[in-house]
């Protein structure tokens, strides 16, 4: 599984999350809330250094993962996370990996 994040979506953490180059950012798996691909779930998010990390990508020097405990939830999708302009603010999806 990848993480992909866009330029404005990965701009925006940096801003309203006071998250800085060298940081990390970690997506995580809570009970509650919806999704798209596993429901009574939604996925979370919070400043955080990587123990096990599933999955990471870096994006202006800050690098956003998911632990191995946590990919489960995402049923062998890519993680996507873009911008929404309107609402001005990140949005993800879920798209079926390359590898399945």
């Amino acid at each position: 599984m990848n993480i992909h994040i866009s330029d404005k979506a990965a701009e925006w953490y940096q801003k309203e999350m006071n998250v800085a180059s060298g940081d990390s950012f970690r997506f995580f798996v809570r009970y509650g809330g919806s999704s798209t691909i596993q429901k009574g779930f939604s996925l979370g998010v919070v400043k955080d250094q990587p123990k096990e990390a599933g999955a990471k990508t870096e994006k202006n020097g800050i690098i956003f993962f998911i632990e191995e405990s946590d990919i489960w939830y995402f049923d062998q999708n890519d993680l996507v996370i873009d911008f929404d302009e309107k609402k001005g603010e990140p949005i993800f999806d879920y798209k079926k990996t390359a590898d399945n």
